[in-house]
């Protein structure tokens, strides 16, 4: 009965158990998958608007907010003292004393 029990605890080799590989995303190969495209041929978010310089304040406004929805335009004079803290959702928009934009708007 000896022989029996030490022939039943001969330890056997396991098999390794298997994992499912885990899944990997591929690294981003262009700037604009980088900024959160995931198609490498669509163009990166818009971050700068240069063809609102020239229109009137309220105009470039209209138009920004067209085009990133949700965005915070500041409106502010070119001489103005600023804090210089960087927000994505902000869009500030610098402006002349007849308050025609006078620099490209920004996200910033």
């Amino acid at each position: 009965m000896a022989e029996e029990n030490q022939s039943t605890n001969v330890p056997t080799q396991e098999q390794p158990v298997e994992s499912p590989p885990t899944p990997t995303l591929p690294l981003p190969r262009t700037y604009g998958q980088l900024l959160g495209g995931s198609n490498p041929n669509t163009a990166a978010p818009k971050r700068e608007w240069p063809e609102l310089v020239g229109l009137a304040a309220e105009e470039a406004e209209k138009k920004i907010k067209e085009e990133k929805p949700g965005a915070h335009v500041q409106v502010v004079q070119s001489s103005c003292f600023l804090t210089m803290d960087f927000r994505e959702d902000r869009v500030r928009v610098f402006v002349d004393e007849s308050r025609k934009v006078e620099r490209p708007p920004r996200i910033g």
